[in-house]
């Protein structure tokens, strides 16, 4: 698991539009990356959602919300559209971001091990540094507990 106090990973991912967003774009302001596991999804649908009706609240601190899950852009781009997310969702296809960030864990489903994305959430300052690191997050309420977090870094 990545700690505080760590410089956040660079990366570089594409968006629901297959645009490429590079984290290093966001320099001197907060960014919330929250990793989640499965587009549409019933907690992974609230935990955007939710993101989604504070995105106005984050946007007067500065900060920028990025959801990232292994599924591809077109899956983003329906997940989005069929629930009017304005947060941005990044495509992790190959679970490169999501290593480097260590937030996949093994899972047997029938038998079969397989990489799953743990749903976490990460609150990079202005810095680039690591502020806050939250893992196995519940989907319900997080976006405003991570909005109260966010409130709290230094200007």
């Amino acid at each position: 698991m990545l700690k505080v106090g760590a410089r956040a990973p660079g990366f570089e991912l594409a968006d629901s539009e297959m645009e490429v967003v590079d984290l290093s774009t966001f320099a001197g302001k907060p960014v919330v990356l929250y990793f989640y596991p499965k587009d549409g999804t019933p907690g992974c649908t609230m935990e955007a959602i939710e993101f989604s009706e504070l995105a106005d609240q984050f946007e007067a601190l500065g900060a920028i919300v990025l959801g990232v899950s292994m599924d591809d852009c077109l899956s983003h781009g329906s997940f989005r559209d069929r629930h009017g997310l304005s947060v941005e969702l990044l495509a992790d296809p190959d679970g490169e971001v999501c290593r480097s960030y260590d937030v996949l864990e093994e899972r047997e489903l029938d038998g079969q091990k397989r990489s799953g994305v743990v749903r976490s959430t990460y609150v990079i300052d202005r810095d680039g540094i690591i502020r806050h690191a939250l893992y196995h997050v519940a989907p319900k309420g997080h976006a405003a507990e991570v909005l109260r977090l966010v409130k709290a870094l230094p200007r």
